[in-house]
Protein backbone atom coordinates (compact mmCIF):
# COMPACT_ATOMS: atom_id res chain seq x y z
CA UNK A 1 0.00 0.00 0.00
CA UNK A 2 2.88 2.37 0.74
CA UNK A 3 4.30 1.79 -2.78
CA UNK A 4 0.93 2.70 -4.30
CA UNK A 5 0.80 5.85 -2.17
CA UNK A 6 4.25 6.92 -3.36
CA UNK A 7 3.39 6.27 -7.02
CA UNK A 8 0.09 8.13 -6.60
CA UNK A 9 1.86 11.22 -5.25
CA UNK A 10 4.49 11.15 -8.02
CA UNK A 11 1.99 10.51 -10.83
CA UNK A 12 1.73 13.09 -13.59
CA UNK A 13 -1.79 13.88 -14.78
CA UNK A 14 -5.20 12.49 -14.00
CA UNK A 15 -4.96 9.46 -16.31
CA UNK A 16 -1.93 8.06 -14.52
CA UNK A 17 -3.52 8.64 -11.11
CA UNK A 18 -6.76 7.06 -12.35
CA UNK A 19 -4.90 3.87 -13.35
CA UNK A 20 -3.36 3.63 -9.88
CA UNK A 21 -6.80 4.10 -8.29
CA UNK A 22 -8.24 1.36 -10.53
CA UNK A 23 -5.38 -0.91 -9.50
CA UNK A 24 -6.11 -0.34 -5.79
CA UNK A 25 -9.85 -0.90 -6.34
CA UNK A 26 -9.25 -4.20 -8.13
CA UNK A 27 -6.74 -5.37 -5.53
CA UNK A 28 -8.73 -4.44 -2.42
CA UNK A 29 -12.21 -4.81 -3.97
CA UNK A 30 -13.30 -1.44 -2.61
CA UNK A 31 -15.03 1.72 -3.81
CA UNK A 32 -13.05 4.41 -5.63
CA UNK A 33 -13.70 6.96 -2.91
CA UNK A 34 -12.31 4.60 -0.29
CA UNK A 35 -9.27 3.94 -2.46
CA UNK A 36 -8.65 7.69 -2.80
CA UNK A 37 -8.83 8.11 0.99
CA UNK A 38 -6.29 5.31 1.44
CA UNK A 39 -3.90 6.77 -1.13
CA UNK A 40 -4.12 10.24 0.41
CA UNK A 41 -3.97 8.93 3.96
CA UNK A 42 -1.20 8.27 6.46
CA UNK A 43 1.92 6.32 5.50
CA UNK A 44 2.58 3.09 7.39
CA UNK A 45 6.27 2.25 7.61
CA UNK A 46 6.98 -1.46 7.45
CA UNK A 47 10.61 -0.97 8.48
CA UNK A 48 9.70 -0.01 12.07
CA UNK A 49 7.42 -2.55 13.82
CA UNK A 50 4.23 -1.45 15.52
CA UNK A 51 4.51 -0.64 19.20
CA UNK A 52 3.70 -3.62 21.36
CA UNK A 53 3.61 -3.15 25.10
CA UNK A 54 3.11 -5.84 27.66
CA UNK A 55 -0.07 -5.37 29.71
CA UNK A 56 0.59 -3.66 33.00
CA UNK A 57 -1.97 -5.68 34.93
CA UNK A 58 -1.62 -9.49 34.76
CA UNK A 59 -4.56 -11.77 34.12
CA UNK A 60 -4.67 -12.81 37.75
CA UNK A 61 -5.51 -9.26 38.86
CA UNK A 62 -8.13 -9.00 36.11
CA UNK A 63 -9.74 -12.18 37.48
CA UNK A 64 -9.80 -10.59 40.94
CA UNK A 65 -11.34 -7.44 39.46
CA UNK A 66 -13.91 -9.54 37.59
CA UNK A 67 -14.89 -11.37 40.80
CA UNK A 68 -15.55 -8.03 42.54
CA UNK A 69 -17.41 -6.73 39.49
CA UNK A 70 -19.70 -9.78 39.35
CA UNK A 71 -20.30 -9.93 43.09
CA UNK A 72 -21.14 -6.20 43.20
CA UNK A 73 -23.86 -6.61 40.54
CA UNK A 74 -21.78 -5.36 37.59
CA UNK A 75 -20.96 -1.87 38.78
CA UNK A 76 -19.99 0.92 36.41
CA UNK A 77 -16.21 1.55 36.38
CA UNK A 78 -16.40 4.78 38.42
CA UNK A 79 -18.47 3.04 41.08
CA UNK A 80 -16.33 -0.10 40.88
CA UNK A 81 -13.17 1.88 41.62
CA UNK A 82 -14.83 3.43 44.68
CA UNK A 83 -16.07 0.00 45.83
CA UNK A 84 -12.66 -1.70 45.70
CA UNK A 85 -11.42 -0.35 49.09
CA UNK A 86 -14.53 -1.87 50.73
CA UNK A 87 -14.27 -5.24 48.99
CA UNK A 88 -10.51 -5.86 48.82
CA UNK A 89 -10.02 -6.63 52.56
CA UNK A 90 -12.38 -9.59 52.11
CA UNK A 91 -11.15 -10.47 48.64
CA UNK A 92 -7.50 -10.66 49.75
CA UNK A 93 -8.40 -13.55 52.05
CA UNK A 94 -9.83 -15.45 49.10
CA UNK A 95 -7.11 -14.70 46.55
CA UNK A 96 -4.20 -14.12 48.99
CA UNK A 97 -3.12 -10.86 47.37
CA UNK A 98 0.13 -9.21 48.27
CA UNK A 99 0.41 -5.56 49.26
CA UNK A 100 1.83 -4.69 45.81
CA UNK A 101 -1.06 -6.41 44.02
CA UNK A 102 -3.63 -4.63 46.18
CA UNK A 103 -1.94 -1.32 45.41
CA UNK A 104 -2.03 -2.11 41.70
CA UNK A 105 -5.77 -2.76 41.81
CA UNK A 106 -6.44 0.42 43.76
CA UNK A 107 -4.44 2.53 41.28
CA UNK A 108 -6.19 1.07 38.21
CA UNK A 109 -8.10 3.79 36.36
CA UNK A 110 -11.81 3.47 35.46
CA UNK A 111 -11.00 3.53 31.73
CA UNK A 112 -8.61 0.59 32.17
CA UNK A 113 -11.30 -1.31 34.05
CA UNK A 114 -13.72 -0.72 31.19
CA UNK A 115 -11.14 -1.85 28.66
CA UNK A 116 -10.13 -5.03 30.49
CA UNK A 117 -13.72 -5.98 31.38
CA UNK A 118 -15.09 -5.21 27.90
CA UNK A 119 -15.18 -8.88 26.73
CA UNK A 120 -17.41 -9.79 29.67
CA UNK A 121 -19.81 -6.88 29.20
CA UNK A 122 -21.03 -7.87 25.74
CA UNK A 123 -23.25 -10.61 27.16
CA UNK A 124 -25.39 -8.20 29.17
CA UNK A 125 -28.48 -6.75 27.47
CA UNK A 126 -32.24 -7.28 27.73
CA UNK A 127 -35.58 -5.57 27.18
CA UNK A 128 -37.84 -3.84 29.67
CA UNK A 129 -41.64 -3.90 29.59
CA UNK A 130 -43.82 -1.20 31.11
CA UNK A 131 -47.35 -1.77 32.39
CA UNK A 132 -48.28 1.63 33.85
CA UNK A 133 -51.80 2.95 33.35
CA UNK A 134 -52.43 6.63 34.02
CA UNK A 135 -54.55 7.60 36.99
CA UNK A 136 -57.45 9.87 36.09
CA UNK A 137 -58.23 11.40 39.47
CA UNK A 138 -56.47 13.71 41.94
CA UNK A 139 -54.04 15.02 39.34
CA UNK A 140 -54.94 18.62 40.03
CA UNK A 141 -54.27 18.16 43.75
CA UNK A 142 -50.70 16.89 43.23
CA UNK A 143 -48.14 19.44 41.92
CA UNK A 144 -45.82 18.55 39.05
CA UNK A 145 -42.09 18.40 39.79
CA UNK A 146 -39.82 18.84 36.74
CA UNK A 147 -36.64 20.28 38.27
CA UNK A 148 -33.50 18.25 38.82
CA UNK A 149 -33.61 17.48 42.52
CA UNK A 150 -30.29 18.62 44.00
CA UNK A 151 -31.70 18.37 47.51
CA UNK A 152 -29.53 19.33 50.52
CA UNK A 153 -31.05 16.82 52.96
CA UNK A 154 -32.30 13.22 53.00
CA UNK A 155 -35.98 12.33 53.01
CA UNK A 156 -37.08 13.40 49.53
CA UNK A 157 -37.74 10.21 47.60
CA UNK A 158 -38.85 9.01 44.19
CA UNK A 159 -40.95 5.86 43.80
CA UNK A 160 -42.13 3.64 40.96
CA UNK A 161 -43.45 0.14 40.28
CA UNK A 162 -41.84 -2.57 38.15
CA UNK A 163 -44.08 -5.27 36.70
CA UNK A 164 -43.24 -8.97 36.71
CA UNK A 165 -45.81 -10.03 34.13
CA UNK A 166 -43.60 -11.76 31.59
CA UNK A 167 -44.75 -11.50 27.97
CA UNK A 168 -48.42 -11.02 28.88
CA UNK A 169 -50.13 -8.51 31.17
CA UNK A 170 -53.26 -10.66 31.49
CA UNK A 171 -54.44 -11.64 34.96
CA UNK A 172 -52.90 -10.96 38.37
CA UNK A 173 -49.12 -10.88 38.81
CA UNK A 174 -46.45 -9.41 41.09
CA UNK A 175 -45.05 -5.88 41.14
CA UNK A 176 -41.98 -4.46 42.85
CA UNK A 177 -42.51 -1.09 44.55
CA UNK A 178 -39.13 0.62 44.30
CA UNK A 179 -38.08 3.76 46.20
CA UNK A 180 -34.86 5.78 46.34
CA UNK A 181 -33.65 8.80 48.31
CA UNK A 182 -32.41 11.66 46.13
CA UNK A 183 -29.79 12.95 48.57
CA UNK A 184 -28.00 9.74 49.57
CA UNK A 185 -29.14 7.18 47.00
CA UNK A 186 -30.54 4.92 49.73
CA UNK A 187 -32.90 2.41 48.13
CA UNK A 188 -35.75 0.26 49.42
CA UNK A 189 -37.85 -2.29 47.53
CA UNK A 190 -40.94 -4.34 48.31
CA UNK A 191 -42.96 -6.84 46.26
CA UNK A 192 -46.78 -6.86 46.16
CA UNK A 193 -49.35 -9.01 44.37
CA UNK A 194 -51.05 -6.70 41.91
CA UNK A 195 -50.83 -2.95 42.29
CA UNK A 196 -53.94 -2.21 44.29
CA UNK A 197 -53.94 0.86 46.46
CA UNK A 198 -53.96 -1.01 49.80
CA UNK A 199 -50.96 -3.19 48.89
CA UNK A 200 -48.92 -0.27 47.55
CA UNK A 201 -49.65 1.92 50.59
CA UNK A 202 -48.68 -0.93 52.93
CA UNK A 203 -45.39 -1.42 51.06
CA UNK A 204 -44.63 2.32 51.14
CA UNK A 205 -45.32 2.45 54.87
CA UNK A 206 -43.00 -0.50 55.57
CA UNK A 207 -40.22 1.04 53.50
CA UNK A 208 -40.67 4.40 55.26
CA UNK A 209 -40.20 2.72 58.64
CA UNK A 210 -37.04 0.92 57.45
CA UNK A 211 -35.27 4.07 56.20
CA UNK A 212 -32.60 5.52 58.56
CA UNK A 213 -34.02 9.03 58.13
CA UNK A 214 -37.37 10.79 58.20
CA UNK A 215 -39.19 10.74 54.89
CA UNK A 216 -40.38 14.23 53.90
CA UNK A 217 -41.65 13.95 50.31
CA UNK A 218 -42.82 11.41 47.76
CA UNK A 219 -42.44 11.90 44.01
CA UNK A 220 -44.23 9.42 41.75
CA UNK A 221 -45.45 9.06 38.20
CA UNK A 222 -49.10 9.28 37.08
CA UNK A 223 -49.90 5.57 37.51
CA UNK A 224 -53.20 4.57 39.05
CA UNK A 225 -51.37 2.84 41.90
CA UNK A 226 -50.16 6.27 43.13
CA UNK A 227 -52.92 8.66 42.03
CA UNK A 228 -55.69 7.45 44.37
CA UNK A 229 -57.44 8.54 47.55
CA UNK A 230 -55.87 5.85 49.75
CA UNK A 231 -52.35 7.13 49.17
CA UNK A 232 -53.59 10.70 49.43
CA UNK A 233 -55.02 10.04 52.90
CA UNK A 234 -51.83 8.22 53.93
CA UNK A 235 -49.68 11.21 52.92
CA UNK A 236 -51.94 13.59 54.80
CA UNK A 237 -51.73 11.46 57.95
CA UNK A 238 -47.93 11.09 57.83
CA UNK A 239 -47.19 14.64 56.63
CA UNK A 240 -45.58 13.56 53.33
CA UNK A 241 -45.58 16.11 50.52
CA UNK A 242 -46.80 14.74 47.21
CA UNK A 243 -45.28 15.44 43.79
CA UNK A 244 -45.74 13.84 40.39
CA UNK A 245 -44.01 13.86 37.04
CA UNK A 246 -45.41 14.93 33.71
CA UNK A 247 -47.23 12.18 31.78
CA UNK A 248 -44.94 10.19 29.46
CA UNK A 249 -41.83 12.07 30.66
CA UNK A 250 -39.49 9.52 32.24
CA UNK A 251 -36.71 12.09 32.53
CA UNK A 252 -38.67 13.75 35.34
CA UNK A 253 -37.93 10.62 37.40
CA UNK A 254 -34.47 9.76 36.17
CA UNK A 255 -33.22 8.58 39.57
CA UNK A 256 -35.83 5.89 40.17
CA UNK A 257 -35.87 4.83 36.52
CA UNK A 258 -32.18 4.01 36.82
CA UNK A 259 -32.77 2.13 40.09
CA UNK A 260 -35.50 0.10 38.41
CA UNK A 261 -32.79 -1.32 36.18
CA UNK A 262 -29.93 -1.72 38.65
CA UNK A 263 -31.94 -2.97 41.65
CA UNK A 264 -34.84 -4.90 40.08
CA UNK A 265 -34.45 -5.86 36.44
CA UNK A 266 -30.84 -7.00 36.70
CA UNK A 267 -31.84 -9.26 39.60
CA UNK A 268 -35.35 -10.56 38.99
CA UNK A 269 -35.39 -10.37 35.17
CA UNK A 270 -38.46 -10.39 32.94
CA UNK A 271 -40.18 -13.65 33.88
CA UNK A 272 -43.76 -13.84 35.15
CA UNK A 273 -44.40 -14.23 38.88
CA UNK A 274 -48.04 -14.67 39.86
CA UNK A 275 -47.99 -16.64 43.13
CA UNK A 276 -47.83 -15.61 46.77
CA UNK A 277 -44.77 -17.86 47.22
CA UNK A 278 -42.86 -15.83 44.64
CA UNK A 279 -43.86 -12.55 46.31
CA UNK A 280 -42.73 -13.88 49.72
CA UNK A 281 -39.40 -15.04 48.25
CA UNK A 282 -38.77 -11.64 46.65
CA UNK A 283 -39.60 -9.81 49.89
CA UNK A 284 -37.23 -12.10 51.80
CA UNK A 285 -34.48 -10.97 49.42
CA UNK A 286 -35.47 -7.29 49.45
CA UNK A 287 -35.71 -7.04 53.25
CA UNK A 288 -32.44 -8.86 53.91
CA UNK A 289 -29.23 -9.23 51.97
CA UNK A 290 -30.17 -7.10 48.96
CA UNK A 291 -30.76 -3.86 50.89
CA UNK A 292 -27.57 -4.38 52.92
CA UNK A 293 -25.50 -5.03 49.81
CA UNK A 294 -26.78 -2.05 47.82
CA UNK A 295 -26.84 0.52 50.64
CA UNK A 296 -23.69 -0.48 52.53
CA UNK A 297 -21.27 -1.81 49.90
CA UNK A 298 -22.22 -0.47 46.46
CA UNK A 299 -21.10 3.15 45.78
CA UNK A 300 -23.07 5.44 43.49
CA UNK A 301 -22.22 8.73 41.77
CA UNK A 302 -24.09 12.04 41.79
CA UNK A 303 -24.02 14.73 39.15
CA UNK A 304 -22.08 17.81 40.27
CA UNK A 305 -22.48 20.17 37.31
CA UNK A 306 -22.82 20.43 33.55
CA UNK A 307 -20.35 22.30 31.34
CA UNK A 308 -21.19 23.24 27.76
CA UNK A 309 -18.24 22.76 25.40
CA UNK A 310 -19.32 23.99 21.98
CA UNK A 311 -22.35 21.94 20.98
CA UNK A 312 -21.72 19.22 23.58
CA UNK A 313 -22.46 19.05 27.29
CA UNK A 314 -19.81 17.65 29.63
CA UNK A 315 -21.10 16.15 32.88
CA UNK A 316 -18.93 16.34 35.97
CA UNK A 317 -19.71 13.86 38.75
CA UNK A 318 -18.90 13.89 42.43
CA UNK A 319 -16.78 11.21 44.03
CA UNK A 320 -18.56 7.85 44.19
CA UNK A 321 -19.81 7.10 47.71
CA UNK A 322 -22.09 4.50 49.28
CA UNK A 323 -25.49 5.72 50.56
CA UNK A 324 -24.42 4.94 54.12
CA UNK A 325 -21.22 7.01 53.79
CA UNK A 326 -23.16 10.00 52.42
CA UNK A 327 -25.55 9.90 55.37
CA UNK A 328 -22.72 9.52 57.90
CA UNK A 329 -20.75 12.41 56.41
CA UNK A 330 -23.80 14.70 56.28
CA UNK A 331 -24.56 14.28 59.98
CA UNK A 332 -28.29 14.06 59.19
CA UNK A 333 -30.71 11.20 59.63
CA UNK A 334 -31.22 8.77 62.51
CA UNK A 335 -27.70 8.59 63.96
CA UNK A 336 -28.46 5.53 66.08
CA UNK A 337 -29.56 3.52 63.03
CA UNK A 338 -26.66 4.80 60.94
CA UNK A 339 -24.09 3.90 63.59
CA UNK A 340 -25.60 0.43 63.86
CA UNK A 341 -25.33 0.03 60.08
CA UNK A 342 -21.69 1.18 60.18
CA UNK A 343 -20.77 -1.41 62.81
CA UNK A 344 -22.70 -4.04 60.89
CA UNK A 345 -20.72 -3.28 57.70
CA UNK A 346 -17.45 -3.93 59.53
CA UNK A 347 -18.62 -7.44 60.39
CA UNK A 348 -20.30 -8.39 57.12
CA UNK A 349 -18.47 -10.11 54.27
CA UNK A 350 -19.77 -8.63 50.96
CA UNK A 351 -18.84 -11.80 49.05
CA UNK A 352 -20.97 -13.87 51.42
CA UNK A 353 -23.82 -11.39 50.93
CA UNK A 354 -23.46 -11.68 47.16
CA UNK A 355 -23.49 -15.49 47.30
CA UNK A 356 -26.59 -15.46 49.50
CA UNK A 357 -28.29 -13.12 47.04
CA UNK A 358 -27.48 -15.51 44.19
CA UNK A 359 -28.89 -18.49 46.10
CA UNK A 360 -32.12 -16.66 46.86
CA UNK A 361 -32.38 -15.56 43.24
CA UNK A 362 -32.22 -19.20 42.14
CA UNK A 363 -35.16 -19.92 44.45
CA UNK A 364 -37.08 -16.96 43.01
CA UNK A 365 -36.34 -17.95 39.41
CA UNK A 366 -37.61 -21.47 40.12
CA UNK A 367 -40.97 -19.96 41.17
CA UNK A 368 -41.48 -18.19 37.83
CA UNK A 369 -44.66 -19.12 35.97
CA UNK A 370 -43.77 -21.20 32.91
CA UNK A 371 -47.29 -21.82 31.67
CA UNK A 372 -48.48 -19.93 28.63
CA UNK A 373 -50.88 -17.16 29.61
CA UNK A 374 -53.93 -17.04 27.36
CA UNK A 375 -55.44 -13.70 26.56
CA UNK A 376 -59.13 -13.04 27.11
CA UNK A 377 -61.35 -14.14 24.21
CA UNK A 378 -62.44 -11.37 21.91
CA UNK A 379 -66.16 -10.69 21.88
CA UNK A 380 -67.60 -10.16 18.39
CA UNK A 381 -70.88 -8.39 17.93
CA UNK A 382 -73.39 -9.57 15.39
CA UNK A 383 -72.54 -7.64 12.20
CA UNK A 384 -75.15 -5.55 10.49
CA UNK A 385 -76.21 -6.86 7.10
CA UNK A 386 -75.34 -4.54 4.28
CA UNK A 387 -76.45 -4.98 0.68
CA UNK A 388 -73.99 -6.40 -1.81
CA UNK A 389 -71.94 -3.87 -3.80
CA UNK A 390 -73.86 -4.74 -6.93
CA UNK A 391 -77.02 -3.30 -5.40
CA UNK A 392 -75.36 0.07 -4.82
CA UNK A 393 -73.48 0.17 -8.06
CA UNK A 394 -73.80 -1.57 -11.37
CA UNK A 395 -70.25 -2.89 -11.02
CA UNK A 396 -70.01 -5.51 -8.24
CA UNK A 397 -66.51 -4.52 -7.11
CA UNK A 398 -66.59 -0.95 -8.28
CA UNK A 399 -66.90 0.85 -4.92
CA UNK A 400 -64.20 -1.34 -3.38
CA UNK A 401 -61.45 -0.28 -5.75
CA UNK A 402 -62.45 3.30 -6.37
CA UNK A 403 -60.59 6.03 -4.43
CA UNK A 404 -62.15 7.09 -1.12
CA UNK A 405 -64.25 10.15 -1.88
CA UNK A 406 -66.25 10.55 1.30
CA UNK A 407 -66.74 9.15 4.78
CA UNK A 408 -69.73 6.99 3.87
CA UNK A 409 -67.74 5.09 1.24
CA UNK A 410 -65.01 4.36 3.81
CA UNK A 411 -67.53 3.01 6.31
CA UNK A 412 -69.20 0.88 3.64
CA UNK A 413 -65.96 -0.69 2.49
CA UNK A 414 -64.84 -1.49 6.05
CA UNK A 415 -68.19 -3.04 7.00
CA UNK A 416 -68.44 -5.05 3.76
CA UNK A 417 -65.06 -6.65 4.40
CA UNK A 418 -66.02 -7.44 8.01
CA UNK A 419 -69.19 -9.18 6.83
CA UNK A 420 -67.25 -11.27 4.36
CA UNK A 421 -64.76 -12.18 7.09
CA UNK A 422 -67.47 -13.44 9.45
CA UNK A 423 -69.18 -15.42 6.69
CA UNK A 424 -66.00 -17.30 5.78
CA UNK A 425 -64.74 -17.91 9.37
Amino acid sequence: MNDAQVRHQRAQGRKQKGRIIDEVCNTLDCHRKHAIRLLNGKFFSLDRPFRQREPRYPERLIEVLKSVWEASQYLWSERLKAALPLWLPWNSKRWKLSAEEEQQLLTMSPSTMDRRLAPYKKKLGRRIYGKTKPGKFLRQRIPIQTESWDVPEPGWTETDTVSHSGPSAHGMFAYTVNETDLFSGWGESMSVMGKGAFGVVKALDEMREAMPFEQKGLDSDNGEEFINWHLERYCQQTGLKRFRSRPYKKDDQAHIEQKNWTQVRKLIGWDRYDTEEAVAAMNDLYRGEHRLLTNLFLPSVKLSKKIRVGSKIKRVYKEARTPLDRLLESGMGDQAKLEAYRKLRERLNPFELSRTVDKKLEVIWALASRTKVKSAPRVYQQPRRWPEPAVLDGNAMGPLFQPFRNTELKKFRRQWYNDKLFQTS
